[in-house]
């Protein structure tokens, strides 16, 4: 190879040399001044409040009261009058039974007791309020009366030698039964009313099965589920109906035993549901369930929720919180001090004018404010970056209001 051709492979060398030196000079330069390049941030210091504690839960909602209303005769359905998600009234017709046979059986009774009332009247026709004022004693005791008139003046006359032995003895048996036909009497007045009282509560027991004819709603309400139609023949204690109360809604929830001491009847629930997301729905404590389940170690809440405007429905998942009774001091930090990265929260402590960046674990969340359990104590200083700014562990901080 010639000079010139050496000479020009050097030159070239030397150039990229040159470039290559000058690059490597530039970024330093960039990296030192990216470092160097201060952070601007709110500086503020990590205190200790008071929390009162909030107690997250989750369960499900269920109605306040929901019967399946079944069908107290035996017949066939004459008319359904209301269907699923009717509402009803306490008291409204659901389904009515064919009403005949119950009103012709009504009827018969009625028949029965007017008979057995009339052998009870008195001879004006009045319901007697002493047995001894039925016509059929009055009879037997006005035959008593004869009878024993008779046998008195008998005795008499057989005493002095007036009469035969079986002229008196004839009218002392005549009185004798007068005197067992009066206490008949007595005592068939005195099954006559038995019977009577009997046949009323048959007549009662009659008109109730005749107004059962028509099954009526037991408390206001939906309908769930209708399982009848017209045509159908239906036993005592066929369901037809299923009717639920939604108002107010019951919100059974699960808490964790050891925050039994935290939750107390009457305390305030704060409940979400998916179907209507960050719509919370108030209620309050209203039961507690005294035992705890040893499977998952909780124990059952319910919560009673208002809704008059029907939004929530049985089944809904619901997510509760619940406002404890239970305060603890605690060091917070404020939100906008936080940084997620990889699965990990961070905040950036600012000592001698310089972040560094700790890990730290979160607690409850307050207003603007955040729990840190651990990672930071109090005393300690951390940045609140300015908008748009990215904090950099060693990096210096610039203080801004």
């Amino acid at each position: 190879m010639g000079f010139g051709a050496r000479g020009v492979c050097t030159a070239l060398l030397a150039s990229v040399a040159v470039t290559a030196t000058i690059g490597c000079g530039r970024g330093r330069a960039n990296d030192e001044g990216h470092a160097a390049r201060a952070v601007k941030a709110r500086i503020v210091p990590v205190v200790v409040r008071k929390l009162q504690r909030i107690v997250e839960s989750v369960g499900s909602l269920v109605p306040f009261e929901e019967v399946t209303v079944g069908s107290e005769v035996e017949g066939r359905v004459d008319a359904v009058y209301v269907d699923v998600g009717d509402a009803v009234a306490p008291g409204r017709p659901l389904v009515r039974i064919v009403p005949l046979e119950l009103g012709l059986a009504l009827e018969q009774e009625q028949a029965a007791l007017r008979q057995i009332e009339a052998r009870l009247a008195s001879p004006e026709g009045r319901t007697v309020a002493d047995v001894k004022d039925a016509a059929e004693v009055k009879k037997a005791e006005a035959d008593r009366t004869d009878a024993e008139q008779k046998y008195r003046r008998a005795r008499e006359l057989f005493d002095e030698g007036l009469i035969a032995r079986g002229t008196f003895e004839e009218a002392e048996a005549h009185y004798n039964s007068a005197r067992a036909a009066y206490d008949m009497a007595l005592q068939s007045v005195h099954t006559l009313r038995a019977q009577a009282a009997q046949r009323a509560a048959s007549v009662a027991l009659a008109d109730k099965k005749l107004h059962d004819s028509v099954i009526r709603a037991p408390f206001a309400g939906h309908v769930k589920e209708r399982m009848v139609g017209p045509g159908q023949y239906v036993k005592i204690q066929t369901p037809v109906m299923v009717i639920v109360d939604n108002d107010p809604l019951r919100a059974r929830l699960k808490v964790p035993e050891k925050m039994a001491g935290w939750v107390a009847i009457g305390q305030p629930v704060s409940v979400q549901v998916e179907a209507y997301p960050g719509r919370a729905f108030e209620g309050k404590i209203a039961r507690i369930n005294p035992s705890v389940d040893p499977q998952t170690r909780s124990f059952e809440i319910e919560a009673l929720l208002a809704n008059k405007e029907a939004l929530l429905k049985p089944g809904f998942f619901a997510r509760a919180r619940i406002l404890s009774s239970h305060v603890d001091e605690a060091i917070v930090v404020p939100q906008d001090a936080l940084r997620y990265l990889y699965g990990v929260y961070k905040v950036y402590a600012v000592e001698q004018s310089t972040l560094h960046e700790t890990e730290v674990k979160l607690g409850a969340r307050e207003g603007d404010e955040v729990e840190v359990t651990s990672g930071i104590k109090e005393g300690a200083r951390v940045a609140v970056p300015a908008e748009g700014q990215e904090p950099r562990d060693g990096a210096p901080v610039q203080e801004t209001q």
